[in-house]
């Protein structure tokens, strides 16, 4: 059974690719905006919580309510040379997750969308939340990417 939300989170990944087309290296590193992370940082930080999303999604669909942590996004950014990342490399990992997941998610029984796991901060959440959350996560960052673009021109 496949769940509708599942072609929209594999959509998400050439919204992402159209997003950064045809910025240069300087313009994908630069922060136009001050105190925002720049370009680049937001594509390392999506990439970084892909594994995270992936890890909620198989725990809660193979294990009963289990406990889903937490993640500081400004302590990977802080620790994590988002910087010196290559964007291709992380567009591609992104892909590779998203496409992964998706073919795992389009597997599983309608009812499995229903299962819970416990996030630390947030209380019982089910696999469809966790998806929907997963759906939302790159369109929320393209409109920080579209303000640094309008913020180079």
């Amino acid at each position: 059974m496949s769940h509708p939300l599942i072609s929209t989170y594999l959509a998400g990944v050439q919204q992402l690719k159209d997003a950064v087309k045809g910025l240069t290296r300087e313009q994908l590193q630069a922060r136009p905006i001050a105190g925002k992370w720049s370009t680049l940082e937001v594509v390392a930080h999506i990439a970084d919580f892909e594994p995270v999303y992936a890890d909620r999604f198989q725990r809660v669909a193979a294990l009963k309510k289990p406990l889903l942590l937490a993640a500081d996004e400004n302590e990977f950014v802080a620790h994590l040379d988002y910087q010196s990342r290559d964007i291709e490399q992380e567009l591609q990992f992104i892909e590779v997750i998203r496409t992964r997941m998706a073919a795992l998610l389009s597997r599983l029984p309608a009812e499995a969308f229903t299962r819970q796991g416990v996030h630390n901060e947030r209380g019982l959440v089910t696999l469809e939340q966790l998806l929907q959350s997963a759906v939302n996560h790159i369109p929320h960052h393209i409109k920080f990417i579209e303000e640094k673009r309008k913020a180079l021109s």
